[in-house]
């Protein structure tokens, strides 16, 4: 079982492990605790194209349902946050030209011990931000949690 209240831990540890056994172990750990994971990634030097991205991989995994205006909302909340972290306050990545090369997770699930909490949704961004010239980026994390 993956620890009650850290949904935004899941997230980041799956976007922090890259691919491999330990990926895979707590992939493994989160669906028998009930999560419900996708994993992608994203280059652009537009923020719209990033929200995209998440918003697709969502969906494509039965994560949110575009059914359900309530869920993308949720998520949207979420993906920002992330992204406000990736640009430290800054989601304009092109108009500031910058560019980010990210990988992402996105976790839902019931991460509280009584079920009166609901679901929540975590979004989780690692990779790069810099100038669009090779070789000057830096690392750059993010974590953004809502409700559904």
């Amino acid at each position: 079982m993956f620890p009650k209240n850290q949904i935004g831990k899941a997230a980041m540890l799956l976007v922090l492990s890259g691919e491999g056994e330990e990926q895979d172990r707590l992939l493994k750990v989160l669906d028998e605790s009930g999560f419900t994971v996708a994993l992608g990634r994203v280059g652009t030097m537009d923020s719209q194209k990033i929200v995209a991205a998440v918003e697709t991989a969502a969906k494509k995994n039965g994560i949110i349902s575009s059914e359900r205006y309530r869920e993308e909302h949720a998520l949207y909340h979420a993906i920002m946050e992330a992204l406000l972290g990736v640009g430290r306050g800054v989601v304009s990545f092109g108009a500031q030209l910058r560019t980010v090369g990210l990988r992402f997770s996105i976790v839902r699930g019931r991460p509280y011990a009584s079920p009166d909490e609901g679901e929540w949704i975590a979004v989780a961004f690692y990779g790069t931000i810099g100038a669009p010239v090779k070789g000057w980026e830096h690392e750059a994390l993010g974590i953004g949690i809502n409700h559904m």
